[in-house]
């Protein structure tokens, strides 16, 4: 019934099932649950309604303890919900209170962040006024300084286009150029510049416009000589576009290039070698220095069809050792020609520190380092300089907020001020070092001055070439040589006397100086060694203004350029030219002694025509006080207007007025002292004139120096300098010598030639090797050879008395075995005096032109030394003197068999048959001229005696030595008084003093053309 209730279920579901009955669990329990089969899993197998029974079971279980916890969870929640009453009370209290804190801090953030901010501010006003006043004391200095350069700056702004125009010029046009010319180039420029109102600075200079102070500094430091003309110079080489040729026959270019570009691996080439176009193109790809050295006279280089990468930083520095070299056109437009050779502020500068050097080393060492100091000292102040106006430029907004760059301009300041108060202890030390060389300037500027005595006669002949280097090596040697002295003034006076003499010739033994070298007088002809004597003397007094220009003007040029005073002839003066008078009327017009001449001549004419007639007018006193009245060289004038054939005599006296009898008196050839000053690398060479021939000479010595099987001799010509190259190869290996001769006739191969002597090294050498050389004046002969060798002339000296001195130094005569070694000395010695005067006297007389010789003879020393070998063997083998045979073997056979000229012959006869005759050993004195003043010493004697009777002879011959008329020598002296003029003019006027070119040479030929034009306006008129 209760199961098939349709409610049942229902009734099941909403059974209060918390309100069952304890007696009703309790009999659910005991009846059904306790019975392991009605287990929940079971009883739902079985019935719905068993499981139902199973779950009211475990209900009531839980339920009874779930209820009193219920209980108390709402207990609890409604205290809670009175507590959170409480809570969200106090919550909102709290929360308005967090608002109110909440404002508070923010308000302290506020006055903490304005407090950081004033505190940051306070800190950065207290950085920046610590950075003001160090701006201010690091600068301050600096306003002074930077003010005056901005106005320079400004100007230097305001001139920019005028000075970069002449800039442009002078490096384009005007670097071959000489600093005379320079200037008046420049000066032109400058007036045209004014004209087309082109502003410029007033007074224009390159180093001004384009020099870096401390970039010349470093210049002079690598050898740049320190004068505006080389200091110019280097500014055009470095500024520039095309590559620089420089003119440098002192080399000192070539030093310079070699010191300055060292530290960047310069490479050195010439175009002689055979590697020089890869050294070439690897330096323009790597960007390495090249220096082309002695390019000559040849055409510019080129690269053939190589293309190769060029490099920013590749330099090219070409240099020439000829003095005046000519380039085509299209060579010329692709170098900048630079003329670097040395002037004479520039040599006087180094010459005084070769001096100092000498003779003060250790303050010349202290010179030196305090230059290298103050040019780094300079350089470091220029960095930091720019370093400082750097940072000020670069510097955004106000500069004392950047603490970097106050602390990069504190630091450059600091190290500024330590520098500057260096330089300052510097130059305090350099002036007191100055101070200290002023003293010995004039060894500088002195010495200088005969340095370009020997550059100019380069302008007489080719091969008259000397090097600077030589030339200072000769002043070392000269100052260590000389004496020594306690008193400075006397010090340098022996110097400058010690290295004149020392330059010209040589100081001999017993003279009390150490110095034994030969120098230029052993590489001059005859007639050029008086002549460099008086261009010694000239320019040594022009130097030290004892000498007026103009007179040594008038002197070259005859006057040319000075007008006469208009003195009228005085009546019986027949006997002197008009020309003559017009001569004496212009000296009137160059000095004060000279002034009153014509009345003075007008007043005492027989006087004056008696010096005008005398044989030596130069030797006669003269007239009135003139003989003490005037100058030495203002005799020379006077002997030039009025006896011009007497000019080189009266200079001879001159010289030896002036420097003393001994730059008269040129030394003798001595082959042995030239070979003491040769080595394996410095060839010795014999300069040739027409009928010299030193071979015989040279073998002899070769003989005696033990080489007489070690000599190899070639005649240079076509074909031949393959032969030469493989004997001077071969020689330096074995250490033997060789003879090139004629060298002039192989010019094509002397460029080969100078390759193999530069190529000849001490270390790959033997110390024995010689090359000899003998050659004509050429101009193609190499430079470099001309300048390192020892060179020689081997020339019958002028004057019966330094021939007959010449000829009894020479071999057989000088040596006592040969002079003492004859059975019969008095006739001997007799005969062979005779038998040298007669060698002279055929000489000399060649000077005489066809009324000595209807033909000239090139009698030589070969002739004097078999005919002095024969004497001695006739006389030896003989009781009786062979006077037939002796006058045959000399006359028709040594000496006659020269002769072709029938009258020439009978003349040779005539004069040997005078002097070998019996009356030679019986006369006392045997007379050889009809004065008397020429004869053979009636006294036998020893070698020492004849060389001294011989000093006795008169330098200059007279006419009547070689039997012509007293008249006979005026020609031929007027021509030797016209060639030594007309070659002194080749040196340049005289001057030397300008160093850079000859601008008297320039101002002499001004003088003349000056004088032409007035001429032919004259004529005109």
């Amino acid at each position: 019934k209760v199961l098939a209730d349709p409610n049942f279920v229902k009734t099941l579901k909403d059974y209060d099932k918390d309100n069952v009955k304890p007696s009703i669990i309790e009999r659910i329990r005991k009846e059904y649950t306790c019975n392991p089969d009605f287990a929940p899993a079971n009883a739902a197998k079985a019935s719905s309604a068993a499981e139902w029974a199973c779950a009211m079971d475990s209900y009531d279980r839980v339920a009874k303890v779930v209820a009193p916890k219920k209980a108390s969870l709402k207990e609890a929640e409604d205290a809670y919900n009175i507590v959170m009453v409480d809570l969200k009370s106090k919550q909102a209290d709290l929360k308005e209170v967090m608002d109110r804190l909440d404002t508070l801090v923010a308000q302290l953030d506020r006055s903490m962040k304005d407090k950081i901010r004033l505190e940051n501010e306070v800190e950065l006003c207290t950085e920046k006024l610590d950075r003001a006043e160090k701006l201010i004391s690091g600068l301050g200095g600096e306003k002074t300084r930077w003010t005056e350069a901005a106005v320079n700056l400004g100007v230097m702004y305001e001139n920019l286009t005028g000075d970069m125009l002449i800039s442009a010029g002078v490096i384009s046009y005007l670097g071959a150029f000489t600093m005379t010319y320079r200037d008046q180039v420049v000066g032109k420029w400058v007036g045209g510049l004014e004209t087309f109102g082109i502003p410029r600075s007033g007074k224009f200079s390159l180093m001004a416009s384009l020099g870096d102070p401390v970039l010349i500094r470093a210049w002079t430091i690598a050898g740049l000589p320190n004068d505006s003309f080389s200091i110019d110079n280097g500014i055009m080489v470095s500024a520039a576009r095309r590559w620089p040729l420089m003119i440098d026959p002192q080399t000192q270019a070539n030093k310079w290039v070699k010191n300055m570009e060292k530290p960047h691996d310069l490479r050195v080439i010439k175009l002689t070698d055979s590697d020089y176009m890869r050294t070439l193109e690897n330096a323009i790809q790597f960007g390495i220095p090249v220096l082309l050295e002695n390019v000559g006279g040849l055409n510019f280089i080129r690269l053939g069809d190589s293309t190769i990468e060029f490099s920013d930083s590749f330099r090219f520095y070409i240099t020439t050792s000829l003095r005046n070299p000519h380039y085509l056109p299209e060579t010329a437009v692709k170098v900048t020609l630079l003329n670097f050779m040395i002037t004479l502020d520039g040599l006087s500068d180094q010459l005084l520190g070769v001096a100092v050097a000498q003779e003060r080393p250790d303050l010349e060492a202290q010179r030196q380092e305090m230059v290298v100091e103050s040019a780094e000292n300079k350089k470091r102040l220029k960095e930091i300089e720019d370093k400082i106006l750097h940072v000020l430029s670069s510097s955004q907004g106000n500069i004392l907020e950047d603490a970097s760059a106050i602390q990069i301009l504190s630091e450059a300041k600091v190290v500024s001020n330590e520098i500057q108060e260096k330089e300052t202890l510097a130059e305090q030390t350099q002036k007191d070092i100055d101070e200290a060389r002023v003293g010995y300037q004039s060894a500088g500027s002195y010495n200088a001055i005969l340095f370009f005595c020997i550059r100019d006669m380069a302008g007489i002949d080719p091969m008259y070439q000397y090097s600077l280097a030589w030339f200072i090596s000769l002043f070392i040697r000269s100052i260590q040589g000389s004496e020594k002295s306690e008193v400075l003034t006397e010090r340098l006076k022996i110097i400058n006397n010690h290295f004149t003499f020392s330059l010209y010739q040589k100081y001999m033994a017993g003279m009390g100086w150490k110095s034994s070298e030969i120098n230029i007088c052993r590489s001059l002809f005859e007639k050029d060694k008086l002549l460099f004597a008086f261009l010694l003397t000239t320019r040594i007094m022009l130097g030290a203004t004892t000498l007026d220009a103009h007179h040594y003007q008038f002197l070259l040029t005859g006057g040319v350029g000075v007008h006469e005073r208009d003195v009228e002839k005085p009546p019986k003066s027949d006997w002197m030219p008009e020309k003559v008078w017009k001569k004496i009327c212009q000296v009137t017009q160059l000095s004060p002694g000279l002034r009153c001449l014509p009345s003075d001549i007008a007043a005492k004419l027989n006087e004056w025509l008696a010096v005008y007639d005398a044989v030596d007018p130069q030797s006669c006193p003269l007239p009135g006080m003139y003989s003490q009245a005037l100058t030495p060289f203002e005799k020379v004038l006077l002997i030039s207007v009025l006896r011009p054939d007497k000019v080189v005599p009266s200079i001879q006296g001159f010289v030896s007025a002036t420097l003393g009898t001994r730059f008269t008196e040129p030394p003798l050839f001595d082959l042995g002292g030239s070979y003491k000053e040769s080595s394996c690398t410095a060839p010795l060479l014999f300069v040739l004139s027409t009928g010299s021939d030193p071979t015989a000479a040279l073998l002899t010595f070769a003989q005696s120096m033990g080489f007489a099987s070690k000599i190899s001799v070639i005649s240079m010509g076509q074909g031949q300098g393959p032969k030469a190259a493989a004997l001077i190869e071969t020689a330096r290996k074995n250490g033997s010598w060789v003879l090139l001769q004629n060298c002039h006739l192989a010019t094509s191969w002397m460029p080969s030639l100078e390759k193999i002597c530069e190529s000849i090294k001490p270390d790959s050498t033997d110390p024995d090797f010689r090359l000899w050389m003998t050659s004509m004046p050429s101009a193609a002969f190499p430079v470099s050879i001309l300048q390192n060798s020892v060179k020689m002339t081997n020339e019958p000296p002028a004057g019966l008395r330094a021939n007959l001195r010449r000829s009894y130094a020479l071999e057989p005569i000088c040596s006592p075995e040969f002079f003492e070694g004859c059975n019969k000395p008095q006739p001997f010695k007799a005969l062979l005096f005779g038998l040298c005067f007669m060698h002279a006297f055929v000489q000399e007389r060649r000077k005489f032109g066809p009324i000595g010789w209807n033909i000239p003879y090139g009698f030589d020393d070969g002739d004097l030394r078999i005919s002095v070998r024969q004497l001695q063997l006739y006389i030896n083998d003989n009781e009786a003197v062979p006077f037939a045979a002796l006058q045959y073997a000399i006359g028709e056979c040594n000496y006659g068999g020269r002769v072709t000229d029938d009258k020439d012959r009978r003349l040779l006869i005539s004069i040997l048959q005078r002097t070998y005759r019996p009356d030679i050993m019986t006369d006392s004195p045997f007379k050889l001229s009809e004065s008397g003043v020429y004869f053979v010493p009636p006294e036998e004697g020893n070698h020492a005696s004849y060389l001294d009777y011989i000093a006795t002879l008169p330098v200059f011959p007279f006419p009547e030595a070689f039997g012509l008329h007293d008249n006979a020598d005026i020609t031929k002296d007027l021509q030797q008084t016209n060639d030594m003029l007309e070659t002194l003019a080749l040196t340049g006027g005289g001057s030397g003093g300008s160093g850079s070119g000859g601008s008297s040479g320039e101002e002499l030929v001004a003088v003349m053309l000056k004088e032409v034009t007035f001429n032919g306006a004259t004529a005109n008129n």
